[in-house]
């Protein structure tokens, strides 16, 4: 484990080294693919079209959105790593990708730190824990007190049991110490469906998949898994506030397979910086749900490093096994 990691954090310091000009200056001289793991629509998806929409327009270059949706990130990212290190490809990562599915999976068909070089970091990406607009279930202390009162009756949606939001409602019931009915859904899409036909009771989802549908009053928000509450939704308390210390949100981020020219990378990370300290670019995403957070490649390396042992304590305080 910490050898691979050295790794990836050896190739997010060797970015720092000079551009050959020539390169540098024609770069990108095509269409830019973004590789996703996610379907169209979803959150995720939704985030990386306001990225490419930015990027794309100081490099003149159309940044193309592919979708690899399915196997919980695994096809996506594996497709990801196998797709050409020419410059032109690169991968909109999140948290399950490049690091949750290590701890979950005893076999993974890619391997997150020796066949990815980091770009940069996108912005956290906070869940939420919500309810039909119309349930009974008011707050977290309502949700606990049915969960006590009928064990395993209480259904709670989630996109899979290794997701990022599976994993959040395996250490909710960890730590509060309840026993509540996972339903696992193909896709968040789904879950969202049946939680608002009333088929599940509550649901765990990402707040950018989510955050319209709070918006319009079809979904409320009982609380945020951020460790405080969040701008946006200032009115919605934290799972923290109920359970101290717990503090689970997901990330995105821009990766490229490893061999991808480095004034490539070094050009990506400097442009996607520029646009997130861009305020309207900002908003947009803040709009979306998530919180964006600028940072380049050596950035996201020690980011991700910290990621990981984080996830490797966690993993082993609830008994969690990679299967």
């Amino acid at each position: 484990m910490h050898r691979r990691t050295f790794t990836l954090a050896a190739a997010g310091a060797a970015l720092a080294g000079c551009l050959p000009s020539a390169f540098a200056q024609t770069w990108p001289e095509r269409p830019v693919k973004l590789i996703l793991a996610h379907p169209a629509g979803s959150g995720v998806d939704n985030v990386a079209r306001v990225v490419a929409d930015r990027v794309s327009r100081g490099w003149g270059q159309q940044v193309v959105i592919e979708n690899k949706p399915g196997g919980q990130n695994l096809i996506g990212a594996q497709y990801a790593a196998r797709s050409p290190a020419d410059g032109y490809n690169f991968y909109f990562a999140t948290s399950a990708a490049l690091v949750t599915n290590v701890f979950l999976f005893k076999a993974l068909p890619y391997d997150p730190q020796k066949d990815f070089v980091p770009v940069g970091l996108i912005g956290r990406s906070p869940f939420a824990v919500l309810v039909e607009d119309k349930s009974p279930l008011r707050s977290i202390a309502d949700l606990l007190a049915r969960a006590r009162a009928q064990p395993g009756r209480v259904s709670i949606a989630i996109e899979g049991p290794k997701t990022f939001g599976g994993m959040i409602a395996r250490v909710f019931n960890a730590q509060a110490k309840v026993e509540t009915n996972l339903v696992s859904y193909a896709s968040v899409a789904v879950a969202i469906q049946d939680t608002l036909g009333g088929h599940t009771d509550v649901l765990v989802a990402d707040v950018a998949s989510t955050a319209q549908l709070v918006r319009q009053g079809r979904l409320r928000m009982l609380a945020v898994t951020t460790g405080k509450r969040l701008v946006d939704f200032d009115t919605v308390p934290a799972l923290a506030e109920t359970l101290p210390g717990f503090e689970m949100s997901g990330w995105m981020a821009v990766v490229a397979p490893t061999g991808t020219p480095r004034e490539a990378v070094q050009r990506f990370a400097r442009d996607l910086d520029a646009a997130l300290l861009d305020k309207d670019t900002a908003e947009r995403i803040r709009g979306l749900g998530p919180v964006p957070e600028a940072g380049g490649a050596e950035y996201l390396a020690a980011f991700l490093l910290a990621e990981r042992v984080r996830w490797e304590q966690l993993t082993k305080e609830i008994g969690l096994l990679p299967e």
